[in-house]
C-alpha cells in the first residue's frame, strides 16, 4: 500500500508538472483576447462552481475562526497573488525563461524551510542555493540590455514574486493537509481565490471587449481551467498532504525542459547561449540544493 500511495503520489506531481508547463504557454494565447483579471477570475470561477457542486455532494469541510483565516490566506498566496504575478509576468517574459526561474521553487522552499522551521542544511545545498542565484541571474541578463530595460527585467522580478508565494502556498498546505483531505483544501483554496479577484475583475471589465475575443482564447481559457486550475492543483494538494513540501517542490526541475520543448514547437521560441547556460546552472542547482549526503556527517564537511 504505501508503494501505491508512493507511485501515485510522484504520477500526481508529474501531471502538475505538465499542467503548470501547459499554463505557461497557453496563458501567453488566452491573454490575446482577454484582460489580465478577467482571464484570472472567470478560470477562477468556473473552477470554483465545479468544485462547489463537487463538495455538496461529498460534504464541506467544518470550518473554524482559525482555518477560516488559514484558507483566506492561502488563497491570497495561491491562487491569488501567485496568479497575478504570473499572468502579469508572462506579458513580459518569455514563456520558456518562466519556466526556468519557477524551477527555483525548491531552492525557495528550502531556504523557508531553514529560516523558519529551522532545517539545518549541508554545505552543498548552500552551493546549490548560490548556483541558482547565479544561474538566474544568467536568464534575466541573458537578453541584450535594449531588450531587458523595455520590461524584461520586470518580468523576471513578477515571476520571482510568483516563486515566492508557491513556496509559502506549498509549507502552508502540507501544514493544513494534517487535518484536511486535498479535495476539500483545493475546493475552499479556488473558491476563496474567486472571491478575491471578483472585484478586480469588475475593475478590469469595462477594457473587456467579448466581440474582439478570439475562438483560440476562449479555448485557452478552457484548458486553463480544466487543466492549470482544477487539475494542477488538485494534484499538487494531494501530493502535499503525502510528502514533504520540499520533496514534492523539488519535482518542479522538470518544468524549463518540457517547457523548452512546447514553446519550441507551439511558439518557436528561441535561446541565447548564455541564458541555455544559466537554465542548465539552475537544473545542477536544484539538485544541489535538494541532496541530501546521509553516509557523510556535517561536521567533515568543515573540515
Amino acid at each position: 500500500m504505501q508503494t501505491e500511495n508512493s507511485l501515485l503520489t510522484y504520477l500526481a506531481l508529474s501531471m502538475v508538472v505538465v499542467f503548470r508547463v501547459l499554463s505557461f504557454v497557453v496563458t501567453k494565447i488566452a491573454l490575446q483576447g482577454f484582460s489580465l483579471f478577467c482571464l484570472i477570475f472567470y478560470r477562477l470561477f468556473i473552477a470554483a462552481i465545479f468544485f462547489i457542486i463537487l463538495l455538496w455532494r461529498t460534504g464541506f469541510p467544518s470550518l473554524s475562526r482559525k482555518t477560516f483565516k488559514t484558507f483566506v490566506l492561502l488563497a491570497l498566496m495561491q491562487p491569488g497573488l501567485y496568479f497575478l504575478f504570473e499572468t502579469l509576468g508572462l506579458q513580459y517574459t518569455p514563456a520558456t525563461k518562466t519556466s526556468q526561474i519557477i524551477a527555483t521553487i525548491p531552492i525557495v522552499v528550502l531556504m523557508l524551510s531553514a529560516l523558519f522551521l529551522k532545517e539545518r542544511l549541508h554545505p552543498i545545498n548552500m552551493l546549490g542555493i548560490v548556483c541558482s542565484l547565479a544561474g538566474v541571474a544568467m536568464l534575466i541578463f541573458g537578453d541584450r540590455v535594449q531588450t531587458a530595460l523595455h520590461g524584461m527585467i520586470l518580468g523576471d522580478m513578477l515571476i520571482f514574486g510568483a516563486v515566492l508565494t508557491t513556496s509559502i502556498y506549498m509549507n502552508m498546505t502540507r501544514k493544513l493537509g494534517e487535518s484536511l483531505s486535498s479535495l476539500h483544501i483545493t475546493g475552499m483554496q479556488i473558491f476563496f481565490g474567486a472571491l478575491l479577484f471578483f472585484p478586480l475583475s469588475l475593475w478590469d471589465l469595462p477594457e473587456f471587449n467579448w466581440q474582439a475575443t478570439s475562438r483560440e482564447s476562449l479555448i485557452a481559457v478552457i484548458v486553463l481551467t480544466i487543466f492549470a486550475t482544477m487539475g494542477a492543483f488538485f494534484r499538487y494538494n494531494y501530493a502535499l498532504t503525502r510528502i514533504p513540501a520540499a520533496r514534492a517542490a523539488a519535482c518542479i526541475h522538470r518544468i524549463p525542459l518540457v517547457t523548452s520543448c512546447a514553446a519550441w514547437i507551439l511558439l518557436g521560441k528561441t535561446r541565447s547561449f548564455l541564458q541555455l547556460m544559466g537554465g542548465a546552472l539552475v537544473l545542477t542547482a536544484v539538485f544541489l540544493a535538494n541532496h541530501t549526503l546521509k553516509s557523510i556527517p556535517f561536521r567533515k564537511w568543515l573540515i
